[in-house]
């Protein structure tokens, strides 16, 4: 099976692993610091804060953003259930913004109407997360100008976005958001095997989210309540929670970080290539908005239904039964049971079921060979055209 994507893991990370294990520290050592400035520096951003998945981070960015019961945060549809749920643990209420149908990001169209429809209920949210769906950011300019004109904060979830850009600047430096959020899946670009990443230029946010992931605990006299008993003391100081990353997990990352932009671009090389082989085929392959350079972590196609004759589980299944190992990214967040609870139901974000209703993600990782990739092609066309 010639699955959707997978890890590279080389001698070299391989190496940069056992190093830490003969090392004297396996957690809390100068590795994870070290893969925190690599990514720092790599994208343009003052703080990075590891953390030991990409749902910690978009967790701890909304404490430290203040939301709280009674608040709102706002999301797409299309993303995993993480960028909707992490509003929940904070007690906050969660909607969504329709996607464009041209990136299948969040829309910054629906996002304006939605905006003055809640502002005339003065219901506005506290945080709206832009999620960089498959690697391509959101228009993060319009994004920002409303958040300013509105007064919401934003965290953009680049879970998918590493080693991409934003008019010509990596994703992740922030300039148009409160917080950026990265992950280290093995299925992602890069990979700390599991891992996450919070990013802000913001002093007080990543003061207070370097505290919030590792149980609230402090050594920092400064922000003790009252003078230290000791050198071995510390103080709780606030309610956190054990989201730290590993020393093993971040020499991976370190090592990994040294190959981000070769991957990125053999990726490119990929979608180019799919771009072409399938020109032909009734689908209707990614738009790249001209202000992006996408991370690439996923080349989803839409088929065009009306014109093959066959079912989208039918074409899914019949890949699959190819040895193709498509997927699918992803099922619109309102429709799943615990949402629909909440009274959401499907025809609330036409855009997003529509695009559900049509979207294959095809393999796409970097050490995918070219004859693998024929594959894939050959098997598409015998089941699209026969």
């Amino acid at each position: 099976m010639i699955p959707y994507g997978r890890q590279d893991i080389t001698q070299a990370d391989i190496d940069a692993v056992v190093s830490v294990l003969e090392s004297d520290f396996l957690t809390q050592g100068p590795v994870v610091p070290r893969f925190e400035e690599t990514v720092a520096a790599h994208v343009g951003a003052k703080h990075a804060l590891a953390v030991n998945s990409a749902t910690s981070a978009l967790h701890i960015a909304c404490i430290a953003l203040g939301v709280g019961a009674g608040d709102l945060l706002w999301t797409s549809p299309i993303t995993f259930v993480a960028s909707a749920n992490c509003g929940l643990y904070c007690g906050a209420e969660v909607d969504f913004v329709d996607i464009d149908s041209s990136t299948y990001n969040l829309c910054p169209k629906a996002l304006e109407a939605k905006l003055l429809s809640a502002e005339k209920a003065g219901r506005l949210p506290k945080v709206v997360v832009a999620v960089h769906l498959c690697g391509q950011p959101c228009d993060m300019a319009s994004i920002h100008a409303l958040g300013q004109r509105f007064g919401f904060k934003i965290i953009e979830d680049a879970s998918h976005a590493i080693g991409g850009k934003y008019r010509n600047e990596f994703i992740g430096n922030c300039r148009y958001s409160d917080i950026t959020v990265l992950s280290f899946h093995p299925v992602k670009i890069i990979t700390t095997a599991e891992g996450g990443m919070a990013l802000t230029n913001n002093d007080a946010l990543a003061a207070r989210m370097a505290l919030l992931r590792s149980h609230g605990i402090t050594r920092d006299v400064s922000l003790m309540t009252h003078d230290s008993d000791g050198p071995w003391y510390y103080q709780q100081v606030d309610l956190g929670f054990n989201y730290r990353m590993t020393e093993l997990q971040a020499a991976l990352g370190v090592s990994q970080m040294q190959r981000l932009d070769t991957y990125v671009a053999r990726r490119h090389e990929l979608a180019k290539q799919y771009d072409t082989f399938l020109k032909d085929l009734p689908l209707v392959t990614p738009w790249q908005h001209p202000d992006s350079y996408s991370g690439l972590h996923l080349y989803v196609i839409r088929l065009q239904l009306e014109q093959v004759g066959k079912t989208h589980r039918e074409i899914f299944e019949a890949l699959r039964a190819q040895g193709i190992g498509v997927n699918l990214h992803y099922i619109p967040v309102h429709t799943q049971p615990y949402y629909e609870q909440m009274g959401f139901k499907k025809g609330d974000f036409p855009a997003a079921e529509q695009y559900y209703a049509e979207a294959i993600s095809l393999p796409m990782y970097q050490t995918l060979p070219d004859a693998q990739q024929d594959e894939v092609v050959d098997a598409l066309k015998k089941v699209l055209i026969g």
